[in-house]
This record gives C-alpha cells, structure tokens and sequence, in this order.
C-alpha cells in the first residue's frame, strides 16, 4: 500500500519498516585499525581483562616489606620481573608495569628517600595498585551492537585483544541525477544552473554509512530514465535520484517506477523544504527519490534515506532531542517543517537563508529544528557532519 502524503515522522517509521523487508543487511570482518565509521555487528566483549595485569598507576618503587629497603633493580613497562620480591627489597617501576609477586605497595618516587642503594619512605598496603580488570572484566560488552565505531572505540577494542572485527557491509548505492539543466562545471550560463547535488550527495550517503560507486547524469527523457533505474537497481544494494519526483510534463519518475512493475511505498511526505519526494522499490532493491532543489534534497535524504539506511546497518533510529530557541517557528498546518541552523548546548539559532533552492545556511548548519503544526515539541535533527 501507497503512504500518499504521511506526515513526516510516519514516513521515517515506513522508510526503517522497508529497510526491514528488504533484508539487505550483511557483515564483513575487518582489520581493527580499518573500523572506524564501521557500524559494529556484534556486541564486542573483552577478550581479556582491562588491565591484563596488576600494574602501577605511579612512577616509584615496588616494596616488600617494611622499610628501609634495598634496591635491588628496576621493572620496566613489558618486561616482568622474574621471581618474587622479598621483604625488605625494592625494585623501581615505571607507571603501567606489572608489579612483582610479593610487593606490598607503590612507593611514590617524589616520596622516596634514596641514599645509594638503600630506599626509605612512607607507603601503604597495595597503595597505587592498578588491579586487573578494573576497567573491564573478561567477556564484558565494551561496545554495544550498531554503534558507530570512533577512533578511541577502536583503540578500546584493540586493547581489549582485537585484531579484527565483524561490522556492516556498508550498503552499496547507484546515484542517478534526473535533470536537463544542470550544467556539471564552470559558471553558469543559458539558464543552467550549477550542479551541487553530484559533490555533494555522495559525502552525505558515505557520511550515512554507505559506499557511492557510481554518479551518473540522465536527462529528461522516460526511455532513459527507465533505463537508468533497471540497470542500477541490478547493481546496487541502494538507488537515490534526484529530480523528477513532482507531477510535471517533464517529471517522468513515477512512471518510469511504474514501466519497471516497482511499487512506490511513500508518494510526496507533509513536509517542507522536501515534499515531492518518494520512497519505492524496483527490482527488490528500495529506490529514494530526492527533489532537485538542494536543501530539499537533503531533507528528503534524511526524511527516507536516514531511517532506511541505518536500519539495513542495524543501527537504532533513535528519537530526536528536544531542544529549545528564542526563535519563533511557523510550519503550514499539518505539516512538518525543517528549519536550518546551529545547536549549542540544547539551544537552537535559527540560519538566515532558508529557502528549499539555498544552500548557504546548509554549508554553516549542524542541522534542523524540527517543527510541526498544530505545534509540539521542538526537537533536533543532525546532519551527518
């Protein structure tokens, strides 16, 4: 069934609820030190205890015993002493050492007296011991399933005894750009009007976590646009166009969806800047159809494509935050609207230049306040920065 016009958090619901049916999620292990951005498969565990070992968190020296004691060597970071510390001894040790057997504390290097070979000071029983596992116990989830790596998750795994790890293919997508008037360099004459779509979109969709293989240009023409969608939806895990959504003489998506037997899931969505777009299938591959107008294309990528996409990774679609702002808001009753501008701890300021064909603000925003009518909550949308 056909979603004509659903409001807009309907539409994000159907667009996640087709990403479920289309089942195209899969997984790949990769090398740790190639995770980051990967979206992990797997709630990853501790495969050691975090520290391994009862180590020193301070420079100084390990002591046995009661003082004053007698320095006998040194521990280094990695290299163990081999025996056991007797009472009466010391050995010097570096901050993240493995402190010896038979130690009874950590005698701080400032609070030492040293006197040849003879220590003397103040400690007291495993005083600045670093006991294992006391950052993480063995087989502990460190790292939630669907959660986006960062670079210091990465460090976290390879500490924890990865060498690899089993994260989301990242969906493979077809771009097709509708559209005789876009002219693809140079300033714009003859009523062209510059391309900013084409640089920009797939920086968004590998910002979602996809992987753009191809950027193809088709113009106005119902044979060439069918043509284009066939042969990209047997290629690609993902389609995105951009144009032809809206119900003009020269708007020929619809029926180049229905020439090729697809099913449009959403038709147009209350919302704006991006209404005239839609979400279908082709060829058992989902197809999210993206205005010309460059900011309502972005709405539209994040109103379907967002929802879609992190469903098919496996990451949750979580609710948005309500904000707040000293701004005043309007959206056409019934409708959801998307308003650019920054966000600064919870508060939002509205951008200056709005309008569905702008791109300005969108080039400064961190993302949208979202508002709707009859009015609720303000709440926030992010960019994929």
């Amino acid at each position: 069934m056909t979603l004509i016009e659903p409001s807009w958090d309907e539409a994000r619901v159907a667009a996640a609820n087709l990403a479920n049916l289309v089942r195209l999620q899969a997984t790949e292990i990769v090398p740790i030190n190639q995770s980051s951005n990967r979206v992990l498969a797997i709630a990853a565990k501790s495969l050691v205890e975090l520290p391994t070992y009862i180590t020193s968190a301070m420079d100084g020296y390990a002591v046995a015993g009661n003082g004053p004691w007698n320095l006998i060597g040194e521990i280094k970071a990695g290299s163990p002493f081999q025996g056991r510390l007797e009472p009466g001894q010391a050995l010097g040790i570096a901050t993240g050492a493995v402190i010896p057997e038979g130690a009874f504390g950590i005698l701080r290097w400032e609070n030492a007296t040293v006197n040849g070979n003879q220590i003397s000071g103040e400690t007291s029983e495993e005083k600045d011991f670093r006991p294992a596992g006391e950052e993480a116990k063995l087989n502990e989830v460190l790292i939630e399933k669907g959660t986006t790596l960062t670079p210091a998750m990465v460090g976290l795994l390879a500490a924890s005894g990865y060498d690899e790890i089993e994260v989301a293919k990242r969906p493979t997508v077809g771009l097709l750009l509708l559209g005789d008037e876009i002219q693809l360099s140079g300033l714009p004459k003859d009523g062209l009007v510059r391309d900013s779509l084409g640089p920009q979109l797939p920086i968004w969709l590998e910002n979602l976590g996809c992987q753009v293989l191809q950027v193809e240009y088709i113009s106005d023409q119902l044979d060439l646009t069918i043509s284009a969608i066939d042969k990209a939806s047997k290629q690609f895990d993902i389609l995105v166009t951009t144009g032809g959504t809206a119900d003009g003489p020269r708007d020929f998506l619809h029926s180049a969806i229905a020439k090729l037997n697809g099913v449009i899931h959403v038709d147009k969505v209350a919302v704006r800047p991006g209404h005239p777009q839609l979400l279908a299938m082709v060829n058992g591959k989902p197809l999210i159809g993206l205005p010309g107008n460059p900011q309502s294309a972005v709405v539209a990528l994040l109103t379907l494509g967002a929802p879609l996409i992190n469903t098919i990774l496996g990451k949750p679609n979580l609710p948005l935050p309500v904000i707040s702002s000293d701004d005043l808001f309007e959206a056409q009753s019934g409708f959801t609207r998307l308003v650019l501008g920054t966000l600064d701890k919870g508060h939002f300021k509205i951008g200056k230049y709005l309008g569905s064909a702008m791109l300005r603000s969108l080039a400064h925003a961190d993302g949208f306040a979202v508002c709707t009518n009859p009015p609720t909550t303000l709440r926030w949308l992010g960019l994929p920065l």
